[in-house]
C-alpha cells in the first residue's frame, strides 16, 4: 500500500512540474492544448461532458466577489482610470444593469453557447468550440479583426487596446496557469478551463472519478460566491446538481430568440 501511495505522489509531482513549465504555452496559445485541457474524466467511459453554469438570482447578493475573483484568477489586468475613460474595461465576469422596474443587476460571463455565432465568423479559427462545449480562444492565432465581438449577441468579448499593465509593474501575483493576453487580441471567459484540466489530471492520477461535488464550485466565480449562487458542472449528467437546477421551472436563458442556446442558465427571482 505504501508503495502505491509513493508511486501516486511521484506521478502527481511529475504532472505538477510539467504543468508549471508548460503553463504559458498551454493556456490560450494552442488549440489542441486547450481542447485537451478541458477533456473530462468521463471521456474514458465513452461519454463527453457538456460544461455549464447555473446562476441563482435569488441567492445572488450582487457583492461583486465573482468579478474580482475572475479578474485575479485569469490575470485580467485593471484598465486604470485613464484607459477606463477611453474604452470599455475588460471583465470576463460582469454585471448587466438592472432591467426596467428592477433594482437587481445580473452577473454575466460568456454564455458558452451551444451554437456560438462568434465561432462561425472567425476567419482564422482563433475561436472555436471544444468537444465539451467550452467556447475557447487561441490568443496567439487571433488577428484582432473583432468579428467575434460583433457577432456575440451578449457583448461578452473584449479587445486589448494595450499591453497588460499591473500597478507597480509587479507581475509576481499573476496566476502562472493562465497566460496574459497581448495587445491586439480579443479575450473572454474560459470557464476556468485550466482548473478543469487540473481537476481532470488529478482524477486520472488518482484513478478516481471526477465527482460532481468536486465540480460544483470549480471555477473561480463559483468558488468565491459567498451565497453559492453559482453552480458549475456537467449539463449532460442527469444526476449532477447543475443539470437538476437547469431543469427547474425557474430556469431561463438570456436572449432565447437569438438561437444560440447558452449553457449559462439563470434561475429567476421570486418564482
Amino acid at each position: 500500500m505504501k508503495r502505491d501511495d509513493d508511486a501516486r505522489d511521484s506521478r502527481r509531482k511529475l504532472l505538477a512540474g510539467l504543468a508549471a513549465s508548460a503553463a504559458g504555452a498551454m493556456v490560450g496559445y494552442s488549440g489542441a492544448a486547450v481542447a485537451k485541457s478541458a477533456e473530462p474524466a468521463a471521456a474514458s467511459k465513452g461519454r463527453s461532458r457538456k460544461w455549464g453554469l447555473v446562476i441563482d438570482l435569488d441567492r445572488c447578493a450582487r457583492c461583486g466577489g465573482c468579478v474580482v475573483a475572475c479578474q485575479q484568477e485569469n490575470n485580467v489586468a485593471p484598465a486604470g482610470p485613464e484607459a477606463a475613460a477611453r474604452t470599455r474595461p475588460i471583465h470576463w465576469m460582469d454585471f448587466l444593469p438592472p432591467a426596467p422596474g428592477s433594482f437587481a443587476a445580473t452577473p454575466i460571463p460568456c454564455m458558452h453557447c451551444e451554437d456560438p455565432p462568434c465561432v462561425k465568423v472567425c476567419p482564422v479559427g482563433a475561436t472555436y468550440q471544444s468537444p465539451d462545449g467550452i467556447t475557447a480562444q487561441i490568443w496567439e492565432r487571433c488577428i484582432g479583426c473583432r468579428y467575434c465581438m460583433i457577432a456575440c449577441p451578449y457583448a461578452r468579448r473584449y479587445f486589448n487596446w494595450s499591453d497588460p499593465h499591473w500597478p507597480g509593474d509587479d507581475p509576481s501575483s499573476l496566476n502562472p496557469d493562465v497566460a496574459p493576453r497581448p495587445r491586439g487580441v480579443v479575450e473572454k471567459c474560459t470557464l476556468c478551463h485550466h482548473r478543469i484540466r487540473a481537476a481532470s489530471e488529478r482524477a486520472r492520477v488518482d484513478e478516481e472519478p471526477l465527482t460532481d461535488e468536486a465540480l460544483r464550485r470549480l471555477p473561480a466565480c463559483a468558488q468565491s460566491c459567498p451565497t453559492q449562487a453559482i453552480t458549475f458542472g456537467d449539463l449532460d449528467d442527469p444526476t449532477s446538481e447543475v443539470a437538476h437546477l437547469a431543469a427547474s421551472p425557474r430556469a431561463v436563458r438570456l436572449l432565447p430568440e437569438a438561437g444560440t442556446r447558452p449553457k449559462v442558465i439563470y434561475l429567476r427571482e421570486g418564482k
